[in-house]
């Protein structure tokens, strides 16, 4: 378990570029502090000691604004960045080096016992105000933006905006690791700018033959059927 909360202090200083240091982390990160509070607490569940662990659960909640069930699932090297609001419940399984930003909820959409929380899979950034809801399953290296509400499965390498959420983008594996410079998950909004400005030289190029064309008279060829030619039919 120690080993466990060395880790997520140490995601907490590699990905918030506002750290500092160690004890500034420790100190005054409620992620971290409800994330150690939720490492006791699923292994006072595990011995079976279910009240003592609400408890903390629940202290914690009310010291940093953040709840998570003890029975959840957490990787190593989770990172909640702020933190207020966000909600992990109880059958919630979350994959190793997660990022999570403030009012995110790992809810469910049943009152019945069994498994009705969502299914994280590693590598996976949840924007502000995101909701995953039920017993889906978001797969590896996908991003689910601020806002989105995500009801469905969500297949690897993807990305998820909207109400309800919906998949703008999904990719298969990268061939890289990105050891070269370049990003192994592109940005969707960045790609379609991308391909625009690839699109731009041939447009300009066309403007000016149409341009030219009709400096010099001639008129566009269109290929269409004029209005002699079209066939009569009649009325009824």
């Amino acid at each position: 378990m120690l080993k466990l909360i060395r880790e997520d202090i140490e995601v907490a200083i590699e990905k918030d570029p506002a750290a500092r240091n160690f004890w500034e982390v420790v100190l005054l990160y409620p992620g971290v502090h409800a994330l150690i509070g939720y490492r006791l607490a699923h292994v006072l569940w595990g011995l079976k000691f279910n009240f003592l662990a609400r408890f903390i659960s629940y202290f914690m909640r009310w010291l940093t604004g953040i709840e998570i069930h003890p029975a959840a699932v957490i990787g190593k090297r989770f990172f909640i960045d702020h933190g207020m609001g966000v909600v992990i419940g109880e059958t919630s399984e979350v994959g190793d080096n997660v990022f999570i930003y403030h009012g995110v909820t790992l809810g469910g959409l049943s009152t019945k016992s069994g498994k009705r929380h969502p299914t994280i899979g590693d590598n996976v950034v949840i924007g502000a105000g995101a909701q995953v809801l039920g017993p889906t399953r978001v797969g590896s290296y996908t991003k689910i933006g601020s806002g989105s509400v995500v009801l469905q499965h969500v297949p690897e390498y993807s990305t998820v905006i909207g109400v309800p959420g919906r998949i703008v983008f999904s990719g298969a594996a990268p061939t890289h690791d990105g050891a070269d410079g370049e990003d192994p998950f592109p940005d969707p909004v960045a790609k379609a700018i991308e391909c625009m400005l690839e699109r731009l030289p041939q447009m300009e190029k066309e403007i000016r033959e149409l341009r030219k064309n009709y400096e010099d008279g001639k008129q566009p060829e269109i290929d269409s059927v004029s209005v002699d030619e079209r066939p009569m039919t009649s009325k009824p």
